[in-house]
């Protein structure tokens, strides 16, 4: 009983102390930042460097094995609304996921449309190598395949004609006046049917309105295939021998 009273007795104490005294209120402290470069000017430090010394070996000689070889330059830059590197990104897109997406689910890929910017870098004349395929896509997108509707066809083709710009394409041919207002517009040969849905390849990021792609939001259906795009043309890389790919038809403006 008498160890209650006193422990009652202190706590009376305490919160009196309290009140008479409220602890100081709270200021924020002035917060001093030193930027410290990484570049040349800090000498290497030999211990760190014998350590990673054979991870570095190992991983730019996997990097820079031969896988097939290129026997033109190609540039991203090379044509006006179709260039023979998109041409050729766009068409392996296509030749890589749609076996993923129709094993899946019985569908076909119906086109593909990337984006210009989204290529990084040109192909020089040579070897091409696993490192070619990170220089060209050094971002970890994700092919995923858009399932969109007649409405949203036309916002994909308006996108276009305000782009003017080789956004590449596959499986889709696209014809455009002067103004580069759509005169022609087909896939699979057939002109768009406003009443059905195409399955459209891009990237993960298109899909999210990456270079206000707007019209892939909300779309009818959203499919993954868990296959990166940078992936994708490493193991097109791998399967050919030579890389064939040339400027054409397929997104052309009339005279």
């Amino acid at each position: 009983m008498k160890l209650r009273f006193y422990t009652f007795f202190i706590l009376l104490i305490f919160i009196s102390a309290c009140k008479n005294n409220p602890p100081a209120p709270l200021s924020v402290s002035t917060i001093n930042g030193k930027r410290i470069p990484i570049d040349t000017t800090i000498a290497p430090d030999p211990e760190i460097e014998n350590y990673i010394r054979p991870y570095t070996l190992h991983l730019n000689s996997t990097l820079d094995s031969t896988l097939a070889y290129n026997p033109q330059n190609l540039s991203i830059r090379d044509g006006k609304l179709n260039t023979a590197l998109g041409n050729m990104i766009a068409d392996l897109v296509m030749e890589q996921a749609n076996p993923i997406f129709k094993s899946r689910t019985g569908k076909n890929i119906d086109f593909v449309l990337l984006n210009y910017g989204g290529i990084r870098a040109d192909i020089g004349e040579g070897n091409v190598s696993t490192r070619t395929g990170y220089q060209l896509m050094p971002f970890e997108n994700d092919i995923v395949i858009v399932e969109l509707s007649g409405k949203k066809m036309l916002e994909m083709l308006s996108y276009l004609e305000d782009a003017k710009i080789a956004h590449p394409i596959s499986g889709i041919q696209l014809r455009v006046d002067k103004k580069f207002k759509t005169i022609n517009a087909t896939i699979g040969n057939k002109p768009i049917d406003k009443e059905r849905t195409y399955f459209v390849a891009t990237s993960d990021y298109l899909q999210q309105g990456g270079d206000s792609m707007f019209f892939f939001n909300e779309p009818l259906n959203l499919y993954t295939i868990d296959y990166k795009l940078r992936n994708a043309i490493i193991d097109y890389f791998q399967k050919v021998d030579t890389l064939r790919a040339a400027i054409d038809n397929r997104y052309i403006q009339t005279p």
